[in-house]
């Protein structure tokens, strides 16, 4: 008998609620916004989405919302331009917009730049995790392996 329920999340809805909320999250905007865009894309109520997000989805994604975070905070930072008023008569708007494109183009790379420190750093967060993961496995497996040989031990040894 499959006791499934009808309305079960699958795994491609968390990740869709994930993705949303932590778009949302960069972009300083609510939770609750993201909760109401999945609800549409998924038919779901955005209770039902606020529900799943804070019972299971949103402990698997710590260390994806502070770097969004990060990444809000820093987009707070980025200043807006304002195209410069030349004081000659012949302006066409044309230097202006060049002067603008320019510095937009800085402002881009510069941002490219700091969301590759950001993935750097979250893949370097991630390796260490990696390597503790595999150092608890490789003890394990000695443990196992020291169990094992005693146990053939204890067969090989006459008993009383």
């Amino acid at each position: 008998m499959n006791n499934t329920r009808q309305d079960a999340w699958s795994q491609d809805e968390d990740i869709l609620l994930a993705e949303t909320v932590l778009r949302y999250i960069r972009e300083g905007k609510t939770q609750l916004e993201a909760f109401k865009e999945v609800a549409n894309r998924l038919s779901r109520t955005p209770a039902a989405c606020g529900f799943r997000w804070n019972a299971s989805i949103r402990k698997q994604y710590q260390q994806e919302i502070q770097l969004a975070k990060q990444e809000r905070k820093q987009a707070d930072h980025y200043p807006v331009y304002q195209p410069e008023v030349q004081n000659s008569g012949k302006d066409t708007g044309l230097e202006t917009a060049i002067s603008l494109l320019e510095k937009l183009r800085h402002q881009y790379e510069k941002a490219g730049k700091q969301s590759t420190d950001l993935e750097i750093e979250k893949l370097k967060t991630e390796n260490e995790q990696l390597k503790e993961r595999l150092k608890r496995y490789q003890d394990a497996w000695l443990e196992i392996r020291e169990l094992w040989n005693w146990a053939e031990n204890q067969e090989e040894e006459p008993r009383s």
